[in-house]
């Protein structure tokens, strides 16, 4: 791929969570991290992902086209009038998907050009000038498609698009600023400070990670930086843990934090795509949150103070 196209699984207009004001979040497949808890299982591959959601599918008593329309015979009817795909047959054509008529079988997943996507981006232009909002990139990691990425935040700001970023920032330093130097908003992710819990947790070190958002910390002075951390059950719900990423962020007027709980939204995805959900059953204890905030709004009130 060129830097001119990536792979898109997801373009969401009218956000107002990941950025200033009313956002359209693009979201790019692959990631480095294999987060026990991910709520986008569909992002981490790098390349398009057939899924099957059950509850869509209109059985094979009223509808047989994806059976009909499979050149390698890979679908057939399973004992619960739904159907089954054989794996060593099934060559990702997803010609399937496109014949489904209830989209039950769908792809996560498209090639998309730099042009292709400003233009969806630029449909909600007015909105982005009413609230002061924009373009946000997100994954998976941006980061995992960083030529694209950069194109896509250069060619907004030609189109006069406000631009922000969601990253773990586990990514070449260089390729992280190029990047940040066509924002107008960064939002970086610090899940754990110890190394060995950050592996445990993601399958990699949080060494670079770190190293990273010290680096565009330091060089990016007047860049809006939001630090988020998503509060996980059994991984870093502790007021030590939480104070540990609070302790490591320097004070400077430019930085924020916020906490982010954890939820399951994402578990129907894991289904959909043959996988298993780390996760199932685990939630966040009564009153974890409450007991966070009060962390959380002691770093907001002393970023605030360096402002």
């Amino acid at each position: 791929m060129s830097a001119n196209e990536g792979i898109v699984f997801n373009i969401q207009n009218f956000s107002v969570h990941d950025g200033s004001g009313i956002r359209t979040i693009v979201f790019l497949k692959g990631c480095p991290l294999r987060c026990a808890w991910c709520s986008n299982p569909e992002s981490q591959l790098m390349k398009p992902q057939l899924a099957f959601n059950p509850m869509k599918c209109l059985t094979t008593e009223k509808c047989t086209r994806c059976i009909d329309n499979c050149p390698q015979g890979a679908i057939t009817p399973s004992e619960d009038k739904l159907i089954a795909m054989d794996p060593a047959k099934c060559i990702q054509c997803h010609t399937c998907a496109e014949h489904c008529a209830a989209n039950a079988l769908n792809v996560y997943g498209k090639l998309r050009t730099v042009k292709e996507v400003i233009r969806e981006v630029e449909k909600e232009a007015a909105f982005y000038a009413r609230s002061g909002g924009g373009m946000t990139l997100s994954g998976g990691e941006a980061m995992s498609q960083p030529g694209f990425s950069v194109a896509l935040l250069k060619e907004a700001k030609r189109h006069r698009i406000k631009t922000a970023m969601e990253t773990c920032a586990y990514a070449h330093y260089d390729d992280l600023k190029a990047a940040c130097e066509n924002l107008d908003e960064l939002i970086m992710d610090i899940k754990a400070i110890d190394d060995e819990k950050h592996k445990k947790g993601t399958g990699v070190s949080n060494k670079r990670i770190l190293e990273n958002i010290r680096c565009v910390i330091d060089e990016f002075p007047n860049l809006p930086i939001l630090i988020r951390t998503p509060v996980i059950p059994g991984f870093n719900d502790t007021e030590v843990e939480i104070r540990s990423i609070v302790d490591f962020i320097p004070v400077r007027p430019n930085i924020t934090y916020e906490l982010l709980p954890y939820h399951r939204m994402g578990q129907p995805k894991y289904e959909y795509l043959g996988m298993e959900f780390p996760y199932a059953g685990k939630a966040l204890e009564e009153g974890v949150m409450e007991r966070l905030r009060v962390i959380e709004r002691e770093a907001i009130e002393r970023f605030k103070k360096a402002q």
